[in-house]
């Protein structure tokens, strides 16, 4: 990649862009996951972008992330069209390795972690139907809030109307898709509450994937005037009996994308997910720019999982069988001191803070008899805490110019007591401590009042999470405790620029390298085990642009080149195979486009847009021997709104892949059956409509 070249484009088409703008004030993109507390997105040296209420929720069933971040850039999220493993989510190629659940990017909802202290975290307790906006923050500033190098996705839910709102929604779709939800929020003398609840069922678009989810969000936010601001936040999610068809080799794909393989019947494979999680922080303002925040959260999660393991392989003395049972408890506490204030005439915004995680789980495995749950194969209790401080100071040193500086030092301390003792398979109890300090370093200059650009560079790193810890390589017993954290350094070098009155334009080029990034070793009879491979490096650009213009037309486009590719030769998989230098780094598209245009009429209320999404050629191993080819499809979309005294109605309805394209929508990495694939659904139809009445 000619690094010299892109960004002196970079520059001069966003200066262009710039010198041509009138200059009108746009309002601000404000963010808060870079820095702690608000600040204007163009002023901050990082790639950070904000997803607000009106695309989360225009148009949209309000279900899954896959939505909705396809409009930022260096973030892949795969709808796999399988409730049973939630989405596929990779931020600059971090996190394209998991088989289930999110791994290598942080999820937090309002301020709580939705990421367990082991890395691995769910985003199926997102609720977009009370969300405000979506923040995605990439690069080396995300290692500050600990064990992830991919980056952070913020979900923040909206406060309540000032008048008492209450709405009702129902979408349907193709496939058995319906989605029923109600919503309540309103201001009552110093307390501010929000209630939302929501039904999901689809039969799926696979045989075989069935599912059901009910979840709940609530937010309610205490004014104590001087004394400060207490929210609390409470969710819950039941997805009970979730069918899984698993994946397709390109066979079966070619024969019948839709169908699920015999061993899902067989095992009448399926996942059962129960979790409630509350969450409380407190916000007070003191004397001279200081301020305090504390939070405190716990959690309970239980998860059944029915795998399709063959009997021979369960029945082997070290296997933990076809059935995973996790009863899972967490929680956490966090302290944040922030200052505000000048030094030498000068802005200077100070932070320092304490965070402590913990999570408990029983972990239990038993045979799968043909989908009944037969004896147990596996007993242990793991445990995974982090203790981490930081500090974060942000400095306007010269009129142009102004720092950003963070570091962080965690603690990830894993271990596992082991309660299944029998012959062939002794006590495998044990512990495991990882320790970093990871500093993160910006700059940002003000070329002009429309143009910034920016660099930073810092480290990250990650741990294994239990899962990758869970099985040793060679069919030996016991957690993998040799497997080590992955240690990254990112670059970055960016360009923001305001484009007109009403757009504004983010550029980035990064280079990331890693040691020790962790990668499958080897996958067979039920068992995946991991290992540490010698080096990978990435390197990528990625374009963020949005404008509005005369005659209610607006745009949006999100475009990423990402090169991420190992970048030392080393031997894996089931038989061992050499993986070169140079192979693509598997589950990582080398590139990725979304592109908008909406039309608006605002005397009538109407809308319609068009979207183009664009997926590159994706590997689905580390040899590269196999891969899901490049597609581009195209998505219509349109939709009213009425408004009256006291009421507003609003409907959409939608038409994805309008084209009818065949295509695999994700990919599971290297899988031991050589099942690598997950088809998306061909043209598929939904409609939708609200009511919300104020009183």
């Amino acid at each position: 990649m000619h690094t010299n070249k892109i960004i002196c484009g970079a520059v001069a088409l966003a200066g262009g862009w710039a010198a041509q703008a009138q200059e009108a004030p746009l309002l601000p993109e404000v963010s808060v996951s870079a820095t702690r507390v608000e600040r204007d997105n163009m002023d901050l040296p990082v790639s950070i972008d904000t997803v607000d209420q009106r695309a989360i929720r225009e148009d949209n069933p309000q279900v899954n992330l896959s939505e909705v971040l396809g409009r930022v850039p260096g973030i892949a999220v795969q709808n796999r069209q399988n409730y049973a493993q939630d989405l596929q989510i990779s931020s600059r190629g971090f996190g394209s390795r998991a088989a289930f659940g999110v791994r290598g990017i942080r999820l937090i909802a309002d301020g709580i972690p939705a990421t367990m202290p082991d890395g691995q975290g769910q985003a199926a307790t997102f609720n977009l139907s009370s969300a405000q906006r979506i923040e995605v923050l990439r690069g080396p500033f995300s290692s500050l809030y600990g064990n992830a190098a991919g980056g952070v996705v913020q979900i923040f839910t909206a406060d309540g109307p000032a008048e008492p709102t209450l709405s009702t929604s129902f979408s349907a779709g193709s496939y058995g898709t319906w989605k029923l939800g109600a919503q309540y929020g309103g201001q009552h003398g110093p307390l501010n509450a929000i209630v939302d609840v929501s039904r999901f069922e689809t039969d799926g678009y696979r045989d075989h994937s069935s599912a059901r989810r009910d979840t709940g969000n609530a937010k309610l936010r205490y004014d104590l005037g001087s004394a400060g601001r207490l929210t609390l936040v409470i969710n819950a999610l039941d997805q009970p009996e979730t069918e899984d068809p698993l994946g397709l080799t390109a066979a079966q794909v070619a024969q019948n994308p839709r169908q699920a393989v015999s061993n899902a019947y067989q095992f009448n494979t399926r996942k059962s997910t129960t979790q409630a999680q509350a969450g409380v922080t407190y916000d007070v303002n003191l004397s001279g720019g200081h301020s305090l925040q504390t939070r405190v959260y716990l959690g309970e999660r239980q998860v059944t999982q029915h795998l399709a393991i063959p009997l021979a392989a369960q029945a082997a003395a070290t296997s933990s069988g076809g059935v995973v049972d996790l009863d899972r408890g967490y929680g956490g506490v966090g302290l944040r001191w922030t200052h505000e204030g000048q030094v030498a005439e000068r802005r200077l915004t100070v932070s320092a803070g304490a965070d402590h995680d913990r999570m408990q789980e029983r972990r239990r495995g038993f045979i799968n008899n043909n989908g009944v749950t037969g004896a147990l194969k596996r007993n242990e209790d793991d445990s995974v805490s982090n203790t981490d401080f930081y500090a974060q100071a942000e400095w306007q040193l010269l009129p142009k110019l102004s720092l950003l500086a963070g570091l962080r030092h965690s603690r990830v301390s894993f271990e596992s007591r082991d309660y299944f003792i029998t012959a062939g398979n002794p006590d495998d109890s044990g512990a495991v401590d990882f320790a970093r300090t990871t500093p993160a370093l910006g700059a940002t200059f003000r070329v002009s009042p429309r143009v910034n650009i920016y660099a930073n560079a810092g480290r990250g790193f990650e741990t294994p999470t239990f899962a990758e810890l869970a099985y040793r390589p060679g069919g030996a017993t016991g957690l993998n405790f040799a497997l080590k954290p992955s240690n990254s350094l990112h670059r970055e070098l960016g360009v923001k620029a305001l484009t007109g009155e009403h757009g504004h334009v983010n550029v980035a080029l990064f280079r990331i390298d890693t040691r020790d990034e962790i990668v499958v070793s080897s996958a067979a009879g039920g068992r995946t085990d991991f290992r540490n491979a010698a080096g990978t490096q990435r390197k990528g650009l990625e374009v963020a642009w949005q404008q509005r213009y005369s005659a209610g037309l607006e745009s949006a486009l999100a475009w990423t080149l990402l090169d991420a590719r190992f970048s030392q030769s080393f031997t894996s998989g089931t038989p061992p195979a050499s993986v070169a230098a140079g192979n693509r780094l598997p589950g990582v598209a080398p590139n990725l486009f979304y592109g908008e245009l909406v039309w608006r009429h605002a005397a009538s209320g109407f809308h319609a847009g068009v979207e183009v999404r664009h997926s590159g050629k994706v590997f689905v191993n580390d040899q590269n021997s196999e891969a899901a080819a490049a597609y581009t499809i195209g998505n219509l979309r349109a939709g009213f709104m009425q408004r009256g005294k006291g009421w507003r109605l609003t409907e959409f309805v939608r038409v994805d892949n309008v084209t009818d394209r065949a295509y695999i929508g994700s990919v599971i990495v290297a899988d031991g059956n050589g099942r690598y694939y997950e088809p998306a659904p061909g043209r598929a139809l939904t409609a939708g409509v609200t009511l919300e009445m104020t009183y």
